[in-house]
């Protein structure tokens, strides 16, 4: 049957979000929050999950996050196809890695739904590493966001590139951009480190950015310098963080030095400049034209993400900063980043609402279909297929009660013992 939500009194749009981490719990979520239009009458019913793994968030985190959603519910991937089919929704936000995505799509193909969801996945920042193969495994949603005007060029070349169909790619921005245009306050002068849990990945260079961070202190103790932190020790993100920076802030920083946790927002609310590697954080300061560095101390390189900002203006190394320079954003590269410091972002996810609303209205959505296939990867979806255990939970949910239960046990066993047990074991070999 078509859908019928149109008009004032009709019912709530019913969405289900999927994230497999807390940064990706974010994006889902505001992401689900924007897909119906803002105004007076019913707004989406959001329903939130939290896919059971490594990266399973802890309750601090999805407080931080600031989603405006009720708190979501743990499941693994067979459970939530089951919720799926029990609860019919009527579109599903897959805020997950690119593997996860694919094997969910796969497991919904299968089903046999009187009615099956839109479903709408995306990236939850700067797409800088894997651009074909996480693409291509997102490949099959009804719609595949694209964060900014050259997001969705990229995409839409990388799906036409194998012949698949790039109808699906919508151009939007990122979710969670707002906040106060940014505004000097006498006797203000704070500067903020977006530190990142896999950016650079090496305990040298972690090393490095903090003791540049502790000189710039030194050379400006005026100044408020705050290091923003992630997580805490013990707690994940969607990256592993293996040399966390609290962990290597040994021995007494400057006094006007801080470590800092919470929303990025209200951390950009006080912010004079933001320096970072590569954090999506720049986006969000850029929005509120906050000033903004990009570091090129440890090079400008892919494994960084800091090429994307090649042609920003934005390049620039701590020295310079230490001497009072302040980058000035190219407005071309700007125009092409989704970031709207000009006023255009309350126009930016109208194509989305559009397209899912025209899927709702379509009296029978099309059959899934994927690019990927055991015809076109035959030696590749397997096992992104068997990693989830998708082939044999989601066919087969009269499954063992007893053999889940204790595999669900073991899981959360094994994750109390990484984000609890271990950080204690190692600060005590660190004594």
């Amino acid at each position: 049957m078509p859908s019928t939500r149109t008009g004032s009194s009709s019912p709530a749009v019913r969405i289900a979000v999927l994230a497999d981490s807390d940064t990706r719990w974010k994006w889902g979520a505001l992401t689900a929050r924007r897909l119906t239009p803002p105004g007076p009458g019913a707004g989406p019913e959001i329903t939130g999950y939290v896919l059971r793994g490594r990266a399973t968030p802890t309750a601090r985190q999805l407080a931080e996050v600031g989603a405006g959603v009720g708190v979501p519910r743990e499941v693994t991937g067979a459970e939530f196809l089951r919720a799926v089919r029990e609860e019919a929704y009527d579109v599903v936000v897959l805020a997950l890695v690119g593997g996860t995505v694919q094997a969910m799509l796969h497991g919904l193909a299968g089903m046999a739904l009187p009615r099956r969801p839109v479903l709408v996945t995306g990236y939850v920042g700067v797409v800088y590493e894997k651009l074909a193969d996480g693409l291509l495994l997102r490949h099959g949603a009804d719609v595949v966001l694209a964060n900014s005007r050259h997001d969705a060029e990229r995409f839409r070349a990388v799906y036409e590139g194998v012949g698949a169909d790039a109808s699906a790619v919508v151009e939007a921005a990122l979710p969670f951009l707002g906040g106060a245009p940014y505004a000097p306050e006498p006797g203000r002068d704070t500067v903020v480190f977006a530190a990142q849990p896999s950016v650079p990945a090496t305990r040298e260079e972690r090393a490095y950015l903090l003791r540049r961070l502790v000189e710039h202190a030194r050379l400006h103790p005026g100044r408020e310098v705050l290091l923003k932190l992630r997580s805490k020790p013990g707690e994940h993100t969607t990256h592993l963080e293996e040399h966390p920076y609290q962990r290597l802030a040994r021995g007494p920083l400057p006094p006007n030095l801080r470590l800092v946790h919470g929303h990025m927002g209200e951390v950009l609310d006080r912010t004079d400049l933001l320096v970072t590697v590569s954090s999506t954080a720049a986006l969000e300061a850029l929005h509120r034209r906050i000033p903004t560095a990009v570091l090129t101390d440890l090079g400008v390189r892919e494994v960084l993400g800091n090429h994307h900002f090649l042609g920003s203006g934005l390049l620039t190394s701590w020295d310079a900063l230490d001497a009072g320079h302040r980058p000035t954003p190219g407005p071309a590269w700007l125009g092409a980043q989704g970031v709207a410091p000009d006023g255009s972002y309350a126009t930016a996810f109208d194509a989305v609402r559009a397209r899912v609303r025209e899927l709702l209205d379509q009296p029978v959505l099309p059959p899934l279909a994927p690019y990927y296939t055991p015809a076109t990867a035959p030696g590749y979806l397997p096992g992104v297929l068997g990693r989830h255990r998708l082939d044999t939970e989601a066919a087969a949910p009269s499954a063992s009660a007893a053999r889940r239960v204790l595999r669900e046990a073991a899981r959360g066993l094994y994750r109390h013992g990484v984000q609890r047990v271990a950080p204690v074991i190692r600060r005590l070999g660190e004594l």
